[in-house]
């Protein structure tokens, strides 16, 4: 579905048409605090958008990893796997539904097991760690349509705590 500028409807509305800074802020919790100042006032805040700005990316370094957390990590994803392909089959096979659960679940167990391994091997040890990545701003920036920016600044300037440098 597009719109009459020939933008798709979801990206039509994460953008502005000529967008003008009110301010950057060093948290989210700030930005998100200006922009309920300006809902609070009236302000048609859906000419409004919170941008976070200079990416950066996260790595977490959370633990070590060893050959016996690879093989219990694939063996227990195995057998949730196989546990999933058991049920399916016991519903709609005829044989005894125990067996059928438990043996696809020990077959899943020890197929996880197998690949996790080969999967460690092929590393050849250069990642020997457990980690989380996310990517963080570093800055929040609250910007709207060009027509109501005096507008916005004037009741941003009402904000206990001013309104930050807009081009900080």
């Amino acid at each position: 579905m597009s719109n009459p500028t020939g933008m798709s409807a979801s990206r039509a509305a994460l953008s502005l048409q000529f967008p003008q800074s009110l301010g950057v802020y060093d948290d989210y919790a700030d930005a998100q605090r200006a922009v309920d100042h300006l809902a609070d006032h009236g302000f048609p805040v859906e000419n409004c958008m919170i941008v976070g700005t200079d990416l950066k990316q996260v790595e977490r370094v959370t633990g070590r990893l060893t050959t016996g957390r690879v093989a219990l990590g694939g063996a227990l994803s195995g057998l949730w796997l196989g546990l999933f392909v058991g049920l399916i089959f016991s519903l709609f096979g005829t044989g005894e539904t125990l067996q059928i659960v438990l043996s696809t679940a020990v077959f899943g167990a020890l197929f996880g097991l197998i690949w996790a391994m080969i999967g460690y091997a092929a590393t050849r040890g250069r990642r020997d760690f457990t980690s989380i990545q996310q990517v963080v701003a570093t800055k929040y920036e609250v910007l709207v349509e060009h027509k109501l920016l005096a507008e916005g600044r004037a009741l941003l300037e009402q904000l206990p705590g001013g309104r930050p440098n807009p081009f900080a």
